[in-house]
C-alpha cells in the first residue's frame, strides 16, 4: 500500500500523531515505532499500516478500505489536497511577472508548456486574460537586482522558477509569489509551515532533504560494491546544505565513507575536479541547484572522462550524457502552479493556500552514459527506472 499525500504530510507536520512516534531515515522514510517503514516512492515496497494510527492522533478514524482507496489515486499525482476549485478568469487582465535564473526566453504562445496548458483548461487565453513579464538573471548573483526590476514593473503575481523564490521573497512582502519546486521551504524559512504558509508565498515545493540520501541508495543499486561516494555540492544555497547535511547522517546506515566537495559557484569547479581525481571515488552526487552556462556540461565531461557514476537532480544530468537523475515529477508540478495563480487572481490569500508537495518521482538511467563509464546496472534498478535511455 501506498501513503497518501495527506498522511504523509501529517506524519511531517506531526510525528506525534503515530504510536510511539516517528522519525525520519534515510531515503525518505519514517521510522514508526513497533511498526514498519513508511517509505513514499512509487517504485518501492510501501506501507503496512495496521495499528499504525494513534485513538485521537491526526489519523484517527482513517481505516484500511479509505487507505487503500486513496493510495488508488495516489497514482494520479497530487492528491486529497485542500482544494483549489477552479473560479477561471477575475474579469480583469492579470499581469503574472514570472522571474527565472535559467531559461533563456519565455513565449506562451510557441512554446507554452504545462503550465500556460494549466491555465488554457482553467479557461485563461493568454494576452487576453493574462499577460506576462518575463525576466530572467542568468545567474543567483544578478537575481536580487533582477527580482525588484520585475516587482516595480506593477505585476499582480509573481511565479518564481529556478531557485528565484529567495529573491523574490526578499524585495517583496505583499506581491503574492507562487513557486514551482523550491526545496525544504519551511527549513530554510521561505514559509511558516505547509499547511499555513503565513506570508506572501505559497505554491508547490519539494521536501528535497529526505530525497538526498535516496540518491546515494540508488547509486549502490547501480553498483553493489560501491563503499566511496563523493557529494558535490553548493554551500551558497541552504538548501543544498540540508541535502548535504541528511547525506552525511545517513552514509553510516548506508554503509558508505563520504566525501564532501563543497563549492560556492562554478568559480570552484576546477579545484572541485582536483580533489575528485586525486581521491578516486567510486561514485558522486550532485547538489548543485540552478546551473548557468557550461556548468552541467563541464561537470558531465569530467565525470565522463573519469568513468565515475555520478547522480543528478532531475533534469539536470541526463539531458547531457549523465548517468541518472532521481528527484519529483516537474511537470505536473508547473501545471498545478496554474491553480495557484488562479486562485491568487481571484483573490485567495496565500498566507492560507497550504503548500503543496509532490507524490510522483522519477528514476531516469541513461544506458549510454553506462556504457561509456563502462558498468553493466542490474535488472532489477532497471525495472525500478520510469524512465531509460537506450
Amino acid at each position: 500500500m501506498r501513503l497518501s499525500e495527506q498522511h504523509y504530510a501529517a506524519v511531517r507536520r506531526d510525528p506525534s500523531a503515530v504510536k510511539g512516534g516517528a522519525h525520519l531515515l534515510p531515503g525518505n522514510r519514517w521510522q514508526v515505532e513497533g511498526e514498519r517503514d513508511i517509505l513514499v516512492h512509487n517504485n518501492l515496497p510501501l506501507l503496512d499500516c495496521r495499528a499504525l494510527f494513534r485513538p485521537g492522533g491526526s489519523f484517527d478514524g482513517i481505516n484500511m478500505k479509505s487507505i487503500l482507496v486513496l493510495a488508488a489515486i495516489a497514482l494520479a499525482g497530487f492528491i486529497v489536497r485542500p482544494p483549489l476549485a477552479a473560479a477561471g478568469p477575475p474579469g480583469h487582465i492579470v499581469r503574472l511577472g514570472i522571474l527565472d535564473a535559467l531559461v533563456p526566453s519565455f513565449d506562451p504562445t510557441a512554446d507554452p508548456g504545462e503550465f500556460i496548458d494549466g491555465l488554457r483548461e482553467l479557461g485563461y487565453t493568454p494576452g487576453r486574460d493574462i499577460v506576462f513579464e518575463y525576466k530572467r538573471a542568468g545567474n543567483l548573483e544578478a537575481m536580487p537586482q533582477v527580482a525588484e526590476e520585475l516587482v516595480r514593473s506593477g505585476v499582480d503575481i509573481l511565479l518564481t522558477l529556478g531557485g528565484s523564490t529567495r529573491a523574490a521573497a526578499n524585495v517583496t512582502k505583499t506581491i503574492p509569489i507562487v513557486m514551482v519546486g523550491n526545496s525544504d521551504v519551511v527549513e530554510t524559512g521561505l514559509v511558516s509551515s505547509l499547511a499555513r504558509p503565513g506570508g506572501n508565498v505559497t505554491g508547490l515545493a519539494v521536501n528535497a532533504a529526505e530525497l538526498a540520501a535516496k540518491r546515494v541508495q540508488l547509486l549502490r543499486d547501480a553498483m553493489p560494491g560501491l563503499s566511496r561516494v563523493a557529494v558535490l555540492w553548493n554551500a551558497s544555497l541552504k538548501g543544498m546544505s540540508l541535502q548535504f547535511q541528511n547525506i552525511e547522517q545517513a552514509s553510516p546506515q548506508l554503509g558508505v565513507i563520504l566525501q564532501s566537495v563543497r563549492v560556492t559557484g562554478s568559480d570552484d569547479f576546477d579545484q572541485a575536479f582536483a580533489a575528485l581525481e586525486s581521491s578516486h571515488p567510486q561514485g558522486l552526487v550532485i547538489l548543485y541547484g540552478p546551473m548557468r552556462g557550461n556548468d552541467l556540461p563541464r561537470i558531465v565531461e569530467f565525470v565522463t572522462q573519469h568513468k565515475l557514476p555520478t547522480i543528478f537532480e532531475p533534469e539536470r544530468g541526463v539531458r547531457a550524457g549523465g548517468l541518472m537523475e532521481f528527484g519529483p515529477k516537474l511537470k505536473p508540478m508547473s501545471r498545478r502552479a496554474a491553480a495557484y495563480v488562479d486562485k491568487i487572481a481571484n483573490g485567495a490569500d496565500p498566507a492560507t493556500l497550504p503548500v503543496e508537495e509532490p507524490t510522483l518521482f522519477e528514476l531516469v538511467i541513461n544506458l549510454q552514459a553506462a556504457q561509456q563509464i563502462g558498468i553493466q546496472i542490474p535488472n532489477s534498478l532497471l525495472q525500478q527506472a520510469d524512465r531509460v535511455i537506450e
